[in-house]
């Protein structure tokens, strides 16, 4: 292991503190030794400080990306915890097999998909990341490889899918594909205009659908509006392109905080509605496209400047969903604070092996906020009230300041997952909500 000290960042612009960085090369080389707590990193793409660990050791796994085998029969492949989603993606669409579960960026890592046990478009018919993994091995702070499985160590196997890297350090991560025809989705997009209408629709067009989503303009005045977008893998068999896995363009540093105010976010909505406008119904789309189409933009989170971004995502049963939205809007509406990215999902009923898996049946909405400090953090707390009320819960890889006590209500299996927590391991999160001393 190569150690050295260094600065960690989250992509909403956490930072670390006297943290010490060992870089994870093999997966037989030793862990870190000492008395400092540690945490896996991958790429750090965890809006919030979940990733992060002050006046620790942070392992990064970034190195540790090689593929291990892969069964073209059935679709099994096996990763090291550092590869990335774009690098499993360019080995397996030409042999005609999809990740199962993506998030809305490829560039994060197997290990990072386990930890979270993100979710993604398709969850109304998919359920978790977690749903696909068969095993994975996990070293804790004895020394000792342990793979794990829903038969083997099935205990850590549920703590460890969505455990936030907290119950030892993944080294690779075995899971099952999805098979598909072509690299293309077969997409079809819709206007929405009032609250109600994102439900309506939503439910209508899920059982055609493998993917779906909406996004709505939070800074539009009056009846709110929005974006519908489906989509299956086409069935057309392979075509001779494949999409590229790098960015396009990139923001080249971090803008002053002034850009993206209310104003020229309201701008880049309209703008955002207006084009979806001028193409309503279907067509076929890259892969790419429909599932990342920020990762065209490289550090597009520079673009939130030097406060960096608030992100905050909640789920909430079913039939609190119209009022918790149309809440949630007002109050954002109230305080003046324009979300860029506002999006919309519904989860489906299919459970996550995972003991802190953050996906639920219910309304998910998500809220993308320039942090302007202490008027963005009243938000919160005010937007905290309508979750809970409504019974629901907050993600933790999007959070940055969410309490003990809201932590144990998201979470009612939080004692269960406390007992399986490696000793070794801890992070910022941990520390605040009282995972971890």
């Amino acid at each position: 292991m190569i150690g050295h000290e260094k600065t960690f960042y989250s992509w909403g612009g956490k930072v670390t503190s006297g943290s010490h960085g060992e870089e994870l090369v093999w997966r037989g080389d030793p862990l870190p030794a000492g008395a400092r707590p540690r945490l896996a990193h991958g790429l750090g793409r965890s809006y919030g400080d979940s990733c992060l660990l002050n006046d620790g050791c942070i392992v990064e796994t970034q190195r540790m990306d090689h593929l291990i085998a892969f069964d073209s029969a059935t679709g099994v492949v096996r990763c090291e915890a550092g590869c990335t989603l774009a690098k499993l993606l360019e080995f397996c669409v030409p042999r005609g097999w999809f990740i199962p579960v993506s998030p809305g960026t490829k560039f994060v890592t197997m290990g990072g998909c386990v930890a979270n046990d993100v979710h993604g478009k398709n969850h109304h018919r998919a359920g978790s990341f977690g749903c696909f993994v068969t095993r994975f091995g996990l070293r804790r702070s004895d020394g000792a490889e342990r793979e794990c499985s829903p038969e083997n160590h099935a205990d850590l196997f549920r703590a460890t899918i969505g455990g936030l890297g907290l119950t030892g350090i993944i080294l690779w991560v075995e899971v099952r594909l999805k098979p598909i025809r072509s690299p293309f989705i077969r997409q079809r997009t819709e206007p929405l205009r009032g609250i109600n209408a994102f439900f309506e629709v939503a439910r209508r067009e899920e059982a055609h659908f493998d993917y779906s989503v909406a996004w709505l303009d939070a800074t539009h005045a009056g009846t709110p509006r929005g974006v519908f977008i489906a989509g299956n893998h086409a069935e057309e068999n392979h075509a001779p392109h494949f999409p590229r896995s790098s960015p396009r363009c990139s923001v080249p540093l971090t803008l002053p905080d002034f850009v993206l105010g209310a104003w020229s976010i309201g701008l880049m909505n309209a703008g955002y509605y207006a084009a979806n406008a001028l193409h309503w119904g279907e067509s076929r789309v890259g892969y790419d496209g429909f599932f990342y189409p920020l990762d065209a933009v490289a550090h597009w989170n520079r673009a939130y400047g030097k406060k960096g971004l608030a992100q905050y995502q909640f789920v909430v049963p079913m039939e609190f969903g119209p009022e918790a939205l149309r809440e949630t809007l007002g109050k954002a509406q109230a305080a003046r604070q324009a979300s860029f990215l506002t999006v919309v999902k519904l989860f489906g009923a299919i459970p996550s092996p995972g003991l802190l898996s953050f996906p639920r049946p219910g309304v998910t909405v998500c809220f993308d906020f320039p942090h302007l400090g202490a008027s963005t953090e009243r938000l919160l707390d005010d937007l905290d009230r309508t979750v809970f009320a409504c019974g629901g819960a907050l993600y933790p890889a999007k959070d940055a300041r969410m309490s003990r006590e809201s932590f144990e209500r998201s979470f009612p299996r939080h004692r269960e997952f406390k007992e399986l927590i490696d000793p070794a391991c801890s992070s910022n999160f941990a520390r605040r909500t009282g995972l971890t001393a």
